[in-house]
């Protein structure tokens, strides 16, 4: 079908490494690909209960990919080292409540009080009851964070031939932000951003890991309103702004709105992702990784 990888590659000759003189789809033994998430039902602080998506050496599989699939093939291309790329994540989310980093404080926007770090519900009116929910602003960043250290704790068990030589984290990806396209959230986002960098970099314990993230790009140039504000704050962080002088060097942020790709050549129009377009998700990948590869090597944009 338009626009599936296996299209992509078979039909119109693109990501050629993908596919081995057979045919057949290729597999690095130096990539590990894992990806954790929640289960369905988990206590709301049960964050040892997860599930493995994948656990398997990078490839192609029938379903669903991501970024992670060219990001890691890059990744291997620069490492002599064994690569393991750790996908902690679920759709759905918000920076601005559910991924909201340790420290975000409360905030007033348009006479609502908007939730800090731990807070519920995510936003309220003061002097009026709150409503009740089962969930609190981080819930997601806290799930997410432990499910990776439980993953790093068991790396036998998620890296074949691991014998406790120890591991290096050299840096966090992000692409996120649709269900922060509304005024509150939108108008916090960069400040949201930057204080989780910060704070993966601490809980991490990795003070030099690299972060690179790529903007939302639904629309494609055509992209608007919250969602464009979502974008421009993605692009603030980037270290080579100037606007945030610590990320010199060890930030840095793609636009993804150029690999946009219209419904008329995807497998479906569910715009929130992407349409479903392999070509998309592969070219965010590519440039997030040689983005990664960049601020490994230290080099700077041109």
């Amino acid at each position: 079908q338009q626009g599936t990888l296996a299209y992509l590659v078979r039909k119109e000759g693109k990501y050629s490494h993908l596919v081995d003189d057979s045919g057949h789809w290729t597999e690095r033994k130096d990539v590990r690909n894992v990806h954790v998430m929640d289960k369905r039902g988990a206590g709301l602080t049960d964050f040892r209960t997860f599930q493995d998506v994948k656990n398997e050496w990078l490839t192609v599989k029938k379903g669903h990919m991501g970024p992670e699939l060219q990001f890691g093939h890059i990744m291997g291309h620069i490492h002599d080292e064994p690569v393991l790329i750790l996908k902690a994540c679920i759709g759905n989310r918000s920076l601005g409540w559910d991924l909201l980093p340790p420290g975000s404080e409360r905030y007033e926007f348009e006479g609502r009080t908007y939730a800090g770090y731990g807070d519920t519900p995510s936003s309220w009116i003061e002097g009026e009851p709150k409503k009740e929910v089962k969930w609190y602003a981080g819930r997601q960043y806290d799930a997410d964070t432990a499910h990776a250290k439980e993953v790093l704790e068991n790396l036998a068990v998620y890296y074949p031939g691991y014998r406790g030589q120890g591991y290096e984290i050299a840096g966090f990806v992000w692409w996120q932000g649709h269900k922060d396209q509304n005024a509150a959230h939108a108008s916090r986002y960069e400040q949201n951003l930057v204080h989780l960098v910060r704070a993966l970099r601490r809980d991490f314990d990795a003070p030099r890991a690299k972060f690179v993230l790529a903007t939302i790009a639904f629309g494609g140039d055509a992209l608007k309103g919250h969602g464009l504000m979502v974008a421009d704050a993605q692009l603030a962080v980037s270290g080579e702004t100037g606007r945030h002088p610590e990320f010199a060097g060890n930030v840095r942020t793609i636009d993804a709105r150029p690999f946009w790709r219209d419904p008329s050549v995807s497998p479906t129009g569910a715009g929130h992702h992407y349409n479903h377009n392999a070509e998309t998700y592969m070219e965010v990948g590519n440039a997030l990784g040689w983005a990664m590869a960049e601020l490994l090597r230290g080099e700077t944009p041109e």
